[in-house]
């Protein structure tokens, strides 16, 4: 249960700002190789938002969110590989528009139909498409097969290139926050609220005249582009892309990050993402043997007795739902 404080304060914003001055000061406190490391996980914090915003939003459970990231990845990688375009002003934008459009084909199939898909039907589908991407990556000598492709030459800002370090740091940095911003923009919106009711009750909101399945498509196809972005980054940051980029166990990864930090609250998926990486991180310097199960264990005691995630520590319900407008009392005192 959240405090008497986050009860009557609004945190969110404090924790948001917290959040941002601690990322801003890290490459000056951090090592070098630390730093290369927290630039990773700045783009699974981005590529975790993505999946926030069709399950904690939508209740789209997508357990082929991997897809649209590892697609992204592969795109750019091949753009760089045999055109020589690493320039940022062309793969990003490329790989966020592969992401947008693989999204969109794949809601129109499982989202759009007849009659409406049921929660199980759209998770498997999902899955079985990161499946299938993931067995065509490996059985392509054109995309390298299992050992993907590797050497990916290096992105470039005009005439400079993008390497390891601060400079990368910053730059998705500045990324991660200009998506987080347009999303909770998106999501305090009429949009937002027509997807909050659609996460609470699908048939009330259907019987209000919004068309259902419409909101999720669209909602699927922009977590679709942002996933996209995260892929392109982390293909330009890795130097390479592999297989595990597109399949399941990336999908299931990203799953954990939403699942540990809350669901339904975007700042909930960075903070998950980062406290999983960290952990991983620590973990698997000091107890090479176990870490794996320590971290299993960790989670499942956060899913069992936090089952909101950590965020649910320091946000009270309200916050969480969100903010849509003037409260009934607010509007009362705003009366003549």
């Amino acid at each position: 249960m959240a405090s008497a404080f986050a009860a009557r304060t609004k945190v969110l914003p404090i924790l948001e700002l917290a959040l941002l001055i601690a990322a801003s000061i890290a490459p000056l406190v951090l090592r070098d190789y630390i730093t290369v490391y927290a630039t990773r996980v700045l783009i699974l914090c981005l590529f975790a938002l993505s999946f926030d915003l069709v399950w904690g939003y939508a209740g789209i459970l997508s357990l082929g969110q991997s897809l649209f990231f590892g697609m992204a990845g592969y795109a750019v990688a091949l753009l760089s590989r045999d055109f020589g375009v690493g320039s940022i002003f062309a793969v990003l934008p490329a790989g966020s528009l592969i992401g947008f459009i693989a999204a969109l084909l794949l809601a129109g199939f499982l989202l759009l139909g007849r009659h409406p898909s049921s929660v199980v039907f759209v998770s498997l589908g999902t899955m079985t498409g990161a499946y299938a991407a993931d067995r065509l990556a490996r059985g392509s000598h054109y995309l390298g097969g299992q050992n993907g492709i590797p050497s990916i030459p290096p992105m470039t800002i005009g005439s400079h290139e993008m390497s390891e370090g601060p400079g990368f740091y910053y730059l998705v940095l500045a990324i991660l926050v200009l998506i987080y911003l347009l999303s909770r923009f998106l999501l305090r919106s009429q949009f937002g609220l027509a997807l909050a009711g659609l996460r609470e009750n699908e048939q009330r909101i259907a019987f209000f005249g919004y068309k259902v399945q419409h909101l999720k498509a669209i909602i699927f196809a922009i977590s679709g582009a942002i996933a996209g972005t995260a892929g392109s980054l982390y293909a330009f940051h890795e130097g390479f892309v592999w297989t595990n980029m597109l399949g399941v166990v990336m999908s299931t990864q990203v799953v954990l990050y939403v699942l540990f930090g809350g669901s339904g609250t975007l700042i909930g998926a960075v903070i998950g993402t980062a406290i999983v990486e960290g952990l991983s991180f620590w973990l698997s310097d000091n107890y090479r043997d176990i870490w794996p199960i320590i971290l299993g264990v960790l989670l499942l005691l956060v899913i069992m007795f936090r089952p909101l995630g950590l965020i649910s520590l320091v946000l009270g319900e309200r916050e969480r739902v969100g903010h849509f407008g003037p409260g009934v009392k607010e509007k009362r005192n705003a009366a003549p």
